[in-house]
């Protein structure tokens, strides 16, 4: 069927909030910038994965799969073909789907009869077969695939045998917030005079928080008014499986080290609002990951997007964010060389400047609004590549595109 307006509609599959995930918040922040960059001529259509740690589906949720019924993924399909879309946007990410490997996905990818724009926010390097068997089947069936780095861009090429012209290298979004004041946050946070070290995120065994609390002592030393603030709760995920004994572990061990007056925990999944003051408001960023099989880093762009000064273990997404001097690498697990680093920093205010106005330079290319141009250009191609020939041959003429607000998102009915 040959539309007679510009007006599209976009099916956005992925994690969604009020879903507490980094694949969520990005999903959220993904669908504002492409509406913007398209002078909010599309429609956004959720298709939201849940699984039973999540909670409800918000109301711009359209349609809902259960993580684990393998049936739900044919419905979305069905639901996406029925529904005057234009494009598909996946949000790709092993843990999301169900199956092995996560393959249920792919059962919806090769029923949808519209272009797939797929992006990638993890790439292994030595998958199982499973996986390898699961990606190879999602990048066949998408019309194009995203990725975040060069690193991914050439594993998928080596690994996967993906063709490099299906593949895009699109960085991860970060918000457009304006270099320094941090005393004016410091002031709001009842922070003043201190120097802060922050890490933020959902909070596991894998974020190496362990590392940090034991290269304490050393940067007290050189620094005694110094403050780490972890910000974050425990990952929905482990809670399920482990309760929240790691937090719990983390908090004996400040004690035990006698840091309860160098260290913070702020235990809540903070509004994107409260979590740029926290930033704003940080001296240091640290990741002290513990592997380096993480090819992705939201929280990693933002601060360096941000201007901090970022000490982190060199993780993949690390290694590339922070070469040419936007950040220091340490080893993974290595508190004694993690504590010189930032301590090196924090008695260094030229050192730390510097390096502030590297990292918030080289940010400039991720921020949001470049960012949903990219993808909005990238889906205009594909769709224009699938209708607009056969729209020129037919004759019609266009009638204006009409404008959706941001929040004016069409409700559509999910099948009983």
């Amino acid at each position: 069927m040959i539309r007679l307006n510009t007006h599209r509609r976009i099916a956005f599959a992925s994690s969604y909030p009020p879903r507490r995930c980094g694949i969520a918040t990005f999903t959220s922040d993904l669908v504002e910038n492409i509406c913007e960059a398209s002078g909010w001529t599309i429609e956004p259509v959720i298709v939201a994965m849940q699984s039973n740690t999540s909670p409800l589906p918000s109301e711009v949720v359209s349609f809902c799969i259960d993580r684990d019924v393998k049936g739900d993924y044919m419905e979305a399909a069905d639901f996406i073909n029925a529904g005057d879309v234009d494009a598909v946007s996946l949000q790709h990410e092993f843990g999301l789907f169900g199956g092995p490997g996560g393959s249920h996905i792919a059962r919806m990818l090769r029923r949808i009869r519209v272009p797939v724009v797929t992006t990638l926010h993890t790439v292994l390097e030595k998958p199982l077969p499973e996986y390898h068997r699961g990606l190879i089947d999602v990048c066949n069936c998408s019309d194009r695939i995203v990725v975040m780095n060069e690193r991914g861009f050439g594993m998928l090429k080596r690994i996967y045998g993906v063709a490099q012209s299906k593949i895009e290298l699109i960085p991860h979004g970060i918000p457009d917030v304006p270099f320094g004041q941090s005393e004016q946050y410091k002031r709001q946070l009842g922070l003043r005079d201190r120097k802060v070290i922050m890490t933020f995120g959902l909070i596991g065994p894998n974020k190496g928080i362990e590392v940090m609390i034991r290269a304490r002592p050393q940067v007290v030393q050189a620094d005694p008014e110094a403050l780490y603030v972890v910000v974050g709760t425990t990952h929905p995920e482990i809670v399920k499986r482990d309760g929240y004994k790691y937090a719990d572990w983390l908090r004996r061990l400040v004690s035990e080290l006698g840091l309860n007056n160098h260290l913070a925990f702020y235990n809540q999944f903070v509004t994107k609002r409260q979590l740029r003051k926290f930033l704003a408001a940080t001296d240091v960023y640290v990741t002290p990951y513990m592997h380096k099989e993480q090819l992705t880093s939201g929280t990693l762009a933002f601060a360096v997007g941000s201007g901090k000064a970022v000490v982190s273990t060199p993780y993949w997404a690390a290694e590339e964010l922070l070469a040419e001097g936007r950040g220091l690498l340490v080893p993974f697990g290595d508190s004694h060389k993690l504590g010189a680093a930032i301590a090196g920093l924090l008695g260094d205010d030229s050192y730390l400047a510097t390096m502030q106005q590297r990292a918030y330079r080289y940010g400039r290319k991720m921020v949001w609004p470049k960012v949903g141009r990219r993808y909005w250009d990238s889906m205009q191609a594909l769709i224009t590549s699938k209708h607009g020939l056969a729209a020129a041959q037919a004759g019609y003429s266009q009638e204006p595109a009409h404008a959706y607000g941001p929040y004016a998102v069409r409700q559509v009915q999910q099948p009983a």
